[in-house]
């Protein structure tokens, strides 16, 4: 059999797994694809008879490696007919049989096609460079993919390797011993207080693993994500990790609209053991705990709240700090809601440019307007939004009275149904 040879070839599959950190079987199948193309593109250019040759046309071709010898092969998949009207397809049975008595019609031979070392070695080396660098990127993007699929969601360890326009690149790995590859931290995803400078090392949050052939890292992480912080909690209290405690809700502002306010979380938890407080755990002795993990956000601001089934308890709890004086359920349709404190904790529960208003609502899930007590009319916003539950009462009435004619109708169909039958008999 032909062979063309590729000086060199053992190397340059050991070279490139070391440095991408591929398989060797990734490399090989990477290499054999890009010879492929590269036969093809030279079979394009000898072209003299004008074939028109379709885009699955070099289906049945493959590329045979000899790493041994450093070389390669091209080899093709022909079925036997009686009459031969596609050579690269086709082969005769009488041809087959010089060779092979038992051949029958519709049987497959695979045959060395390997074109002459000369013209078609230097070709192959010029067209195939640039294939073999996709399809080693497009590995590399199959196995990032692979390996940390069942990783979003969880957080990573993670060094700077360098910076790209606003964004930084990190270095993560999937496990201990695991080469690392490389991911994105975008701009809204960074931390105002983190100091991203070469090497340094933080926890990220593995937000998305992308799919495609898009440029650039498939993994993006963030350090502004909820997730972070749940995390960070999980690792750090025991009584979450064994499910004593556990985390209802989380609001967090990493990025705040303004530089004049800082990042800030609310978290609540709960437990079903009446032993635990949950907020004590969380917390620590003497907030051993919860420095924790202010420090790995860097001084962030977080609130530690205990959750209530009753919205009152539970939305009074997420103003902490501010002391709320009484919690006003306005329309529970809407989730509307007052809340009455006194005039100096006005400031305190609404927070620097309403930041701690903003994210016991986001927490809660209810619309929180902080009033003055001293200067709240009751019977007023009372009667407001009774006038406001009063538009929709008329459709009320109307659906009501169409209920009722279609009850009187239904026992007129029977009385009709008890005559007939009366009538009958």
């Amino acid at each position: 059999m032909s062979m063309v040879s590729l000086p060199g070839l053992k190397d340059l599959i050991e070279n490139i797994s070391r440095e991408r950190n591929l398989p060797r079987l990734a490399v090989q199948s990477a290499i054999r694809e890009a010879l492929l193309k590269g036969y093809e593109r030279y079979r394009r250019a000898q072209n003299l008879e004008r074939k028109q040759f379709d885009e699955d046309y070099f289906d049945n071709f493959e590329v045979e490696l000899d790493i041994d010898s450093e070389g390669f092969r091209v080899l093709s998949t022909k079925t036997i007919v009686e009459e031969v009207s596609n050579n690269d397809h086709q082969i005769s049975l009488e041809e087959v049989q010089q060779v092979a008595p038992e051949a029958q019609l519709g049987d497959s031979v695979v045959l060395d096609v390997t074109p002459d070392q000369g013209e078609f070695g230097r070709m192959a080396a010029m067209q195939t460079k640039q294939v073999l660098a996709q399809k080693l990127r497009d590995q590399q993007r199959q196995m990032v993919q692979e390996e940390f699929q069942d990783l979003e969601s969880t957080v990573l360890q993670a060094r700077v390797l360098r910076f790209e326009r606003q964004s930084v690149i990190l270095a993560v790995s999937s496990g201990f011993g695991q080469p690392e590859v490389e991911a994105e931290l975008p701009k809204r995803e960074q931390l105002p207080n983190d100091n991203y400078r070469a090497n340094a090392t933080f926890k990220v949050y593995l937000k998305k693993v992308s799919q495609g052939q898009q440029r650039g890292p498939q993994l993006m992480v963030s350090r502004a994500d909820a997730g972070l912080v749940v995390y960070l909690f999980a690792n750090e209290v025991p009584e979450i990790e064994d499910e004593v405690v556990r985390i209802v809700a989380v609001a967090r502002e990493a990025n705040p609209p303004s530089r004049y306010v800082g990042p800030r979380t609310k978290i609540a938890v709960d437990t079903l053991d009446r032993d635990v407080d949950p907020v004590g755990a969380c917390i620590g002795a003497r907030g051993s705990r919860i420095q924790v993990v202010v420090n790995e956000l860097r001084g962030e601001k977080i609130d530690v709240i205990r959750w209530s089934p009753d919205p009152a308890t539970y939305i009074a709890n997420a103003l902490s700090p501010a002391r709320v004086d009484e919690v006003r359920l306005m329309d529970p349709e809407t989730r509307q809601t007052h809340v009455l404190v006194a005039e100096d904790q006005l400031s305190l529960a609404i927070g620097k440019e309403g930041q701690n208003v903003r994210l016991a609502a986001r927490l809660t899930g209810w619309k929180i307007d902080i009033k003055d007590k001293a200067k709240y009319d009751h019977a007023a916003e009372d009667a407001k939004f009774a006038a406001a539950r009063a538009k929709y009462q008329p459709e009320d009435d109307d659906n009501d009275l169409e209920e009722i004619e279609d009850e009187m109708q239904e026992e007129l169909e029977l009385e009709e149904d008890n005559f007939d039958t009366s009538e009958d008999e």
